[in-house]
């Protein structure tokens, strides 16, 4: 988000806003998160301060000022009232530049928690980090008196308090520790000068930890921080990136990606996700990948440090779920892993490597991996993926890394492939139909039943007894009927990939009528050859 001081009137008015003089600043505002186990408890605000005045703004400091709780309110009940938030322990510890807060006397037991506001870093040189707190009201101490003035908050930016005691210095941070209604800040400064047209980067993380122990939470030890140091570790981590002795500096051997300036905001991260090409054929799925996860380097331990793959698919039916949690329903159903270290089973990779690399039709990537999942059933949709995952690190106490089994997920319905083949019959499954299949939904335009051993293109008419057509449909191999509605209800995307010879059809006619109960006929011709097959199946609802 991008936003200013520069307005002298509340925006969509004429009201002028009281006591500001602008500064003459624009800010961009950004936050990064990241989905790894080792990095969900921070995100990242990054801040780019711009002078957009005509004037130099000097001695300039930048702060985060929060007024955290820290609460359980499945226990409190709706936040309100005094009460509520007065139960607040504060702290800071210097040497990770991160203010916190808990819960010392409110929810015991039920908010063993931590939220820390730490300073990761800014990309000029600045004098301090300064941490302050003052109390809501009800204080008779004038240390923790809050600001009334631009002055007062400035002069809590340099870290003097309302006494001008600094932290540590006429401030007992056991103090603090006892329960009360406070407001946190940490800032940086000074910054001796912004010119305008300059710009500022200063960047800050929320960092959220559980208590370690089962010691009560007003004590506050370095224990009960064990989880608060490491996590704020990690967004330090993140926010350094290649510079991995942090000294702000690019040196030889940091430069991974070859752009000659420091890239910040990386973590150790997965391989490379496989490229994945499924193929269904007749009561089975055959996967193919390639091998670039194999060459991935690491960003942070700049290793190569690939271990195996995984193989994910669902069960029939999953699909039909009301969540339709592709996530939960993703099943293990092999793994394989390197064997040149003690990791894993050691399978190797010898019973799925192919001899040479495969390409397909309008497909350039070379697939050097094959696994067939067989005793699947035709007609049901199946999804199926391959994810990398890397050795871990243990130097850094970071278990394996695996890349998203639903990044490359694939749909598929297993079903018989085209056939050209005059003497081989074609059929409608399931035959009988009765009404309201297992695969069926709601309504009536959510039931299907399947043509099979089709030819790659041909047209499918279908008759009553009495000989009058019911329905016409246009059949090609990379047809996936994903035109009608039990798809695009059930299938993720519309990007199902059928078998080549069959087609769906929804038992809803060219009148747009559902069909009755009966008996019908239908006529396969092969567009190619002319030829004719014929077939007959009954409905029964």
């Amino acid at each position: 988000s991008v936003y200013n001081d520069t307005n002298l009137v509340i925006p969509g008015t004429s009201e002028l806003i009281p006591e500001h003089t602008p500064l003459g600043v624009s800010i961009r505002h950004e936050t990064y998160a990241w989905n790894f186990p080792f990095a969900n408890f921070f995100v990242i605000m990054n801040y780019w301060i711009k002078n957009v005045s005509t004037k130099y703004i000097d001695s300039l400091y930048v702060g985060l000022w929060t007024d955290a709780v820290v609460r359980n309110t499945k226990i409190t009940g709706r936040p309100g009232g005094g009460e509520f938030f007065r139960h607040g322990g504060d702290g800071y510890i210097d040497s990770m530049k991160i203010a916190y807060e808990f819960d010392a006397t409110g929810d015991l037991g039920f908010t063993d928690s931590y939220i820390g506001f730490q300073l990761l870093g800014a990309n000029v040189p600045y004098d301090s980090v300064n941490f302050n707190t003052w109390q809501f009201s009800n204080t008779t101490d004038q240390n923790f008196f809050r600001p009334q003035s631009d002055v007062d908050r400035y002069r809590r930016m340099q870290g003097y308090f309302a006494s001008n005691n600094r932290y540590g210095y006429g401030i007992n941070p056991q103090t603090l520790k006892a329960p009360g209604n406070r407001s946190v800040l940490i800032t940086i400064g000074s910054v001796k000068t912004l010119a305008p047209g300059d710009s500022l980067n200063v960047t800050f993380a929320i960092v959220a930890a559980k208590k370690y122990g089962s010691d009560l939470a007003a004590l506050d030890n370095d224990e009960q921080k064990t989880n608060l140091y490491a996590n704020a570790e990690w967004a330090l981590r993140a926010y350094y990136g290649e510079d991995r002795n942090r000294n702000n500096i690019l040196d030889a051997g940091e430069d991974l990606d070859g752009n000659g300036i420091i890239t910040r905001y990386i973590l150790p991260s997965p391989p490379m996700l496989p490229k994945v090409k499924v193929v269904p054929g007749s009561q089975k799925a055959t996967i193919y990948w390639d091998k670039r996860a194999e060459n991935s380097i690491d960003p942070i331990s700049a290793k190569k440090d690939f271990e195996g793959y995984k193989v994910y698919r669902t069960n029939a039916g999953y699909d039909l779920q009301g969540t339709q949690d592709l996530q939960t329903s993703l099943v293990l159903a092999a793994q394989f892993d390197s064997t040149n270290n003690s990791i894993g089973f050691n399978s190797g990779f010898s019973n799925i490597e192919l001899t040479s690399p495969v390409t397909f039709e309008g497909d350039t990537t070379q697939y050097y991996y094959k696994m067939e999942i067989e005793n699947l059933l035709n007609g049901w949709q199946y999804a199926f993926s391959v994810s990398a995952f890397d050795e871990g690190d243990p130097e850094n106490n970071l278990g394996s890394l695996e890349s998203s089994p639903l990044a490359n997920a694939k749909i598929i319905i297993p079903g018989t492939p085209s056939v050209e083949d005059d003497n081989t019959p074609i059929g409608v499954y399931p035959n009988p139909y009765y009404g309201n299949a297992y695969w069926d939904g709601s309504s009536e335009r959510l039931r299907k039943v399947y043509f099979y051993n089709l030819p790659e293109e041909c047209d499918i008419t279908i008759y009553t007894l009495a000989g009058d057509i019911v329905k016409r449909m246009h059949h090609d191999k990379n047809s996936n009927s994903s035109d009608l509605r039990w798809f695009q209800n059930y299938s993720r995307d519309g990007n199902h990939i059928l078998s080549g010879g069959e087609q769906a059809w929804d038992l809803i006619s060219d009148n747009d009528q559902a069909i009755a109960t009966g008996m019908y006929l239908f006529s396969v011709k092969n567009s190619k050859t002319g030829k004719i097959k014929t077939g007959k199946f009954l409905v029964i609802k």
